[in-house]
């Protein structure tokens, strides 16, 4: 597939720009943490560049809160029509320009570019000078970076390859090594993506929301299939996941916090700071003159009974 090469070509060379880089300041060229750290550099470019279409997700959920009562009320009066119901759904999203896709898009598209890093990886595992059938994967395959090969090939981190796999650890030069890492870092992607997606749920989400009901089957869904499958993904796919749950994680925090969709446990806990934050504005104000009884009872009595401000004599002043 084309796309699927031009991704790799674009992967690929990400980590290649990001190990010379890691390389000039001083890290090991051959260290797989160098290698480990030029992933991480990965997944901060590719969620720099999906910062667009993460605030469009945000959009989208808010147009989906919005349309609530539009929603229940059609559920309710075709509650026996399922084909009609979902056809006046259909026609509620056109007429207010909604589109439920459109909070799946990050993880779409981050799709493809999880299998191009895979394949990577899988052609560095392959990797095998002597054989003349071996194809060189991305930008390894160019003669500038061809003799990066052998450098990601043996690059290791507690002496596991970045290639190794659970089912295949008896490939890699430490078999005990490969599963026991492989197995920390299936439980580290579970719990991120549990931890990311109940987030989401319980508080910025409405408790009447239809949808809930939905994002809790997916609570649970989503991790299950990451932990059954992550037994086949190399160590260095299961860095890049677990780090996009990580900079997931704190993206969704900050805007939870910051900015939470009206009529959730967020918002209502953002009210709250507001209103206790201005709260603690107003009893900060400055006190107010102190004022005392005027000495001169005429005085006072000409000023309509007035207070007059403390004044000091010239003579205190002096002796001060």
């Amino acid at each position: 597939m084309f796309i699927l090469d031009w991704l790799k070509d674009g992967v690929s060379w990400i980590l290649v720009m990001f190990h010379q880089l890691l390389s000039a300041i001083g890290m090991n060229p051959d260290s797989g943490w160098t290698w480990t750290f030029s992933i991480v550099g990965l997944v901060v470019v590719i969620r720099i560049l999906l910062i667009p279409l993460f605030v469009k997700q945000i959009k989208a959920q808010r147009g989906l809160q919005l349309i609530q009562p539009q929603m229940k009320e059609i559920q309710k009066k075709y509650a026996g029509d399922k084909e009609r119901q979902s056809q006046e759904m259909m026609k509620l999203y056109r007429e207010t320009g909604t589109n439920p896709l459109s909070s799946c898009l990050p993880i779409i598209l981050q799709a493809p570019i999880f299998f191009a890093l895979f394949g990577v990886l899988q052609s560095i595992a392959q990797y095998n000078p002597s054989d003349p059938n071996y194809t060189p994967q991305g930008v390894f395959r160019w003669d500038q970076y061809n003799e990066l090969l052998t450098s990601a090939h043996d690059a290791q981190i507690f002496g596991v390859p970045l290639y190794g796999t659970f089912m295949h650890a008896d490939e890699t030069p430490n078999p005990i090594n490969t599963r026991i890492l492989a197995i920390v870092m299936i439980l580290l992607m579970t719990a991120t993506t549990f931890i990311t997606q109940r987030q989401l749920i319980v508080k910025n989400s409405a408790p009447d929301n239809p949808m809930v009901r939905q994002q809790k089957i997916l609570l649970y869904v989503f991790p299950l299939i990451f932990a059954v499958s992550g037994i086949n993904f190399p160590i260095g796919v299961l860095t890049y996941w677990f780090t996009t749950n990580l900079w997931s994680m704190g993206q969704q925090f900050w805007v939870i916090r910051n900015n939470p969709q009206p009529g959730t446990p967020a918002f209502e806990a953002r009210e709250q700071r507001r209103a206790a934050k201005a709260a603690a504005k107003a009893g900060a104000t400055p006190p107010a003159i102190e004022t005392i009884p005027s000495e001169d009872t005429d005085g006072a009595s000409e000023n309509g009974g007035r207070q007059q401000p403390k004044r000091t004599s010239r003579s205190q002043r002096k002796k001060k």
